[in-house]
């Protein structure tokens, strides 16, 4: 399961103006909406009852918020580098500001898992996660993302 599978172009916002995690989960939903056509009160609805099982705040500065939905033909995963860190309730209570949502068809167990954990392999990666953090370039995002190499993610 390879990020570029899941990820657009268009779904990359490399300057994300929220100040809290609700502002956050709504841009994801206006976003995902957009590029889905569900409706974004269904997408908000389904990350923040996700959010109440527990924080998608995975540690280090990143989120990995997502959910199932009913009607999504296929995994669908958006990034967002926030201008500024936002508190997420996280693992470590640290600011949050490199946010990869992943929404899931209701189908989909074993990919939505495989999913999260290859976001998560590459979200520990602290020299790729720098370069993320380092530029504010929507093509040099998701070129970063796109080819990032899940041998070199473990570090």
């Amino acid at each position: 399961m390879e990020l570029e599978n899941i990820l657009s172009k268009d779904c990359v916002v490399p300057c994300a103006h929220v100040s809290s995690k609700r502002q956050l989960l709504q841009l994801a939903s206006e976003r995902a909406a957009e590029k889905t056509g569900l409706p974004a009160h269904e997408i908000f609805d389904t990350l923040v009852d996700r959010e109440k099982c527990g924080t998608t705040g995975l540690g280090k500065g990143i989120a990995v918020p997502h959910g199932r939905l009913k009607g999504l033909d296929k995994l669908t995963g958006l990034f967002f580098r926030l201008d500024e860190p936002i508190d997420f309730d996280a693992l470590d209570d640290q600011p949050v500001d490199l946010a990869f949502v992943l929404l899931a068809p209701l189908g989909a167990g074993a990919d939505h898992l495989k999913a999260l954990s290859r976001i998560a392999r590459a979200m520990r990666a602290d020299g790729f996660v720098s370069e993320l953090r380092a530029t504010r370039d929507t093509d040099r995002l998701y070129d970063l993302l796109s080819r990032q190499d899940p041998a070199h993610s473990a570090a």
